[in-house]
């Protein structure tokens, strides 16, 4: 009987081993063959896949073609200032509000409540200011009636004294009742000096009082005058003339103080505002001329604002339309050109390409004559218009470059096609 032979692991794996080892071998010795001390590393690619243009010299415009959105150039805010529940709606987003118009009713219950009990204790306040004005004149009132009696009785001692002289001389009268219209005429002009005093006291001391109280008088009247404007203010009206843009409110919703309602456009004054590339934050300067392409025509602004904040690598600049300008809406995008300095008539141009997130413009491939490969080249480059970058050191009019990416072969030296 025969017997099936089994073929060890080894014998049964070794023949794919070998070729996978021959393989490799030949591709490493493939790889060496391409790297020269004179060039580096190479890289074979397929001219077809690549973007190839030619440097020539010609006119460069030193101008961004750009696009910018037309913004109010003033707005006003429309924010409350006392909170509450959104009671009524007067107008419609959009519409075209008079300054004082009415446009949104709030109402607090607790705000009413508490001007309620503010006038309350207003009016509590001012009858207890007014009573205390009444007892100082009341008692400055006391003390002249007392002054006049004690001047009267001055008066008629003095004519006692003068009338009783003669008969105690005479012996009609005794000595005794002269000494007694003496000792009251005494008493009583002594009372009327301490009257006087008293008197020139209590009149320093109700000046201060009642300016005192007067100042009291006004405070609470302008505590209740605010609480009441706070009352006011829950009817929100226009602060200007314009058109109501924005209007975030429905009814039955709650605002907070301090909460924006919308906001209010004044017409006919725009600008536009225009966002770049980070690249231009140090070539863009304020008062910079700026073209703008308009339905009637071509119209001349200057930058009025750059915001240098950058945010996903572009900043934001701002351009004042001239006023009255016609055939514009809010939100509209207008072309614009910028114009960052003096045009060049003879400069060597090399086209925009994706190859510039590579290099960062300091190098390129530069394809050597009969077309079969490229190097590597070190270049320096100028200023960037919406077509071309301006080549100022390391290539020559003619020469033919990539300038499509290279993020597949940018760690080679040189490329074979």
């Amino acid at each position: 009987m025969d017997k099936k032979i089994q073929r060890s692991f080894t014998q049964k794996y070794l023949k794919k081993f070998t070729f996978a080892a021959l393989a490799l071998g030949v591709a490493a010795a493939a790889y060496g063959f391409t790297q020269t001390s004179d060039t580096g590393r190479s890289q074979n690619i397929d001219r077809s896949s690549l973007t190839v243009s030619t440097v020539k010299q010609g006119a460069f415009k030193d101008a961004l073609s750009l696009r910018g959105q037309v913004v109010p150039k003033t707005s006003i805010y429309l924010d409350t200032i006392a909170g509450g529940q959104v009671e009524e709606r007067l107008v419609e987003q959009g519409e075209y509000v008079e300054k004082g118009q009415p446009l949104v009713r709030l109402s607090n219950t607790n705000l009413q409540l508490d001007v309620m009990s503010r006038e309350a204790q207003v009016t509590e306040q001012l009858n207890f200011l007014r009573n205390t004005q009444m007892t100082m004149e009341t008692s400055r009132l006391n003390l002249r009636r007392d002054l006049l009696e004690i001047e009267l009785k001055i008066t008629h001692l003095t004519r006692r004294l003068k009338q009783t002289k003669p008969l105690v001389k005479s012996g009609v009268l005794a000595q005794e009742q002269l000494a007694e219209l003496e000792e009251d005429l005494n008493y009583y002009q002594a009372r009327k000096e301490l009257t006087l005093e008293r008197q020139k006291q209590e009149n320093s001391i109700r000046e201060v009082q009642v300016a005192q109280l007067s100042d009291s008088a006004k405070m609470l009247e302008k505590n209740l005058q605010f609480a009441r404007r706070n009352l006011d203010n829950l009817l929100i009206k226009a602060p200007v003339s314009g058109y109501l843009s924005e209007l975030d409110v429905e009814i039955g919703e709650s605002k907070n103080s301090g909460a924006r309602l919308g906001q209010i456009d004044i017409p006919n004054e725009y600008k536009l505002v225009v966002r770049l590339d980070e690249f231009y934050l140090n070539q863009v300067q304020r008062d910079m001329t700026v073209m703008i392409e308009l339905e009637s025509g071509t119209v001349n602004a200057k930058v009025s604002k750059i915001d240098s904040r950058v945010q996903q690598s572009q900043f934001q600049i701002e351009v004042d339309l001239p006023s009255n300008t016609k055939s514009i809406k809010r939100g509209q995008s207008i072309d614009i050109e910028l114009m960052l300095g003096g045009d060049k008539n003879n400069a060597l141009l090399l086209k925009r390409g994706a190859f510039f997130t590579n290099s960062g413009g300091n190098w390129v491939y530069v394809i050597e004559q009969g077309g079969n490969k490229a190097l590597r080249r070190d270049i320096r480059l100028g200023k960037k218009n919406q077509h071309y970058f301006e080549v100022l050191e390391g290539l020559n009019a003619g020469d033919q470059v990539i300038t499509s990416s290279y993020s597949n072969f940018d760690k080679a030296q040189q490329l074979q096609f």
